[in-house]
């Protein structure tokens, strides 16, 4: 009986750590559309502007990971411009380097920040700008 319990054993174990390995957040990447729509329906968005090669994104990746899972019902729409690809967009939104952080609420700008990292800052000012929406 035990050797037949086994192999279910190993495909929950296999399930979870599938599972562990997923991001607490989705991603979208950057298109002016998905912009204008979330500006429309007057949503929070934060616009990450990302390079695959920069130590800095990396680590406000895994800040923002974990922003997403202490608050897993959080409505922050996170678009990516990619600084390598998307020159016109980094442009747009002024952003001196990659690592480039502004966060939205419809059209109006809440925050910009440049190369931080710091959980404890990031945390607050995505959190305030959450609560000040769900307050309206």
């Amino acid at each position: 009986m035990m050797l037949n319990t086994i192999p279910t054993i190993i495909r929950a174990l296999m399930l979870l750590v599938a599972m562990t390995a997923l991001p607490a957040f989705a991603k979208q990447a950057f298109t002016e559309q998905g912009f204008e729509q979330a500006q429309a329906a007057n949503e929070l968005v934060l616009i990450d502007v990302y390079a695959t090669w920069c130590p800095t994104c990396k680590k406000q990746s895994k800040v923002l990971d974990a922003y997403f899972s202490e608050y897993p019902d959080s409505k922050l729409k996170v678009l990516v411009v990619d600084f390598d690809k998307q020159k016109d967009w980094v442009s747009f939104f002024k952003a001196p380097r990659q690592s480039t952080l502004l966060l939205y609420r419809g059209e109006e700008q809440l925050w910009f920040s440049v190369a931080e990292t710091n959980k404890e800052r990031i945390f607050a000012r995505l959190r305030d700008a959450e609560q000040a929406s769900a307050a309206e």
